[in-house]
């Protein structure tokens, strides 16, 4: 198969009308010019070139690839000069986010991140955004990390599980609640909800069976329901917001670790101290804010 190099050479030589200006303007050895030179006559079949003794000619066939390898060598250079210089897209950073982080906490942090690598969002449950972190399907996870589970990350935000109620509720200003105090509220079941099923069995255990009004996976729903006065509910204190009381639930005791879970090659990918986690870090909320201070 022909080589663009052989083409630039047997160019090389016609142009400058000697093998050993040819080699000179190409840079290299005289013998691998004249190397190349045959080769690219023994894959045609036939000679090119006549070499005398003060000059070299064309033969029949060298003049019939003159104007081929021209053309040829003239579609390599239009190929480097409109495509070679385009940019390279860059791969985005695919991101997981746990199904009950705060929306707002993702909007700060989206909104500050200026890196250079644009970003792919994938929700989902704990086991499913470290299944992906695991499998290579993500680079990176807001999830639940540390403690006594399973998953090792950095520990952004260390927070408790409090009741979750209008602003406006008789209940609001107390300094803790007890279950037998939920007894006769309408509750609000967060389906997103990491402890579900101890929630479920803390108050069953208390004889707490309430009324539910919704049960819903949309933390940001179910948040703008309590803030609306539809019922109470049970959630990290990061998801309270204006319009909502987060008090803290006597004997709960049920907390939780929300942090940066890494892939296995996002360190060799994007380094330790990206931008990203950079964004995470700056714009972590403040778990100890107190309820008075979220209304």
């Amino acid at each position: 198969m022909l080589s663009r190099t052989q083409l630039r050479q047997f160019l090389a030589v016609v142009d400058t009308g000697s093998f050993t200006r040819a080699a000179n303007a190409l840079n290299v050895a005289q013998p691998t010019l004249s190397g190349g030179i045959a080769e690219l006559e023994r894959q045609l079949g036939t000679r090119l070139f006549l070499r005398q003794r003060r000059r070299v000619g064309l033969t029949q066939a060298g003049n019939a690839l003159l104007p081929l390898a021209r053309a040829i060598e003239a579609g390599f250079h239009q190929a480097e000069v409109q495509v070679g210089h385009l940019p390279v897209p860059v791969r985005p950073i695919r991101l997981g986010v746990l199904e009950s982080a705060p929306s707002s906490w993702l909007e700060a942090t989206v909104a500050r991140y200026a890196g250079p690598e644009p970003l792919d969002l994938t929700e989902g449950g704990e086991r499913e955004l470290h299944s992906a972190l695991a499998n290579g399907s993500l680079d990176l996870a807001l999830t639940l990390v540390g403690g006594t589970r399973r998953n090792d990350g950095e520990v952004l935000i260390e927070e408790d599980y409090c009741l979750a109620l209008p602003a406006s509720h008789p209940l609001a200003e107390a300094s803790a609640i007890s279950a037998a105090d939920v007894a006769g509220e309408t509750m609000i079941a967060r389906r997103s909800c990491e402890v579900l099923g101890e929630t479920s069995r803390f108050f069953t255990e208390r004889g707490v069976r309430p009324r539910f009004s919704l049960r819903s996976a949309n933390d940001d729903r179910v948040m703008a329901m309590v803030r609306a006065g539809l019922g109470v509910t049970v959630a990290p204190r990061s998801l309270g917001g204006p319009g909502i009381a987060m008090v803290p639930i006597t004997e709960f005791g049920l907390r939780r670790r929300l942090g940066l879970a890494l892939g296995a090659d996002w360190t060799s990918q994007f380094g330790a101290d990206h931008a990203l986690i950079d964004a995470f870090r700056e714009t972590t909320p403040d778990a100890s804010i107190c309820r008075q201070s979220q209304r």
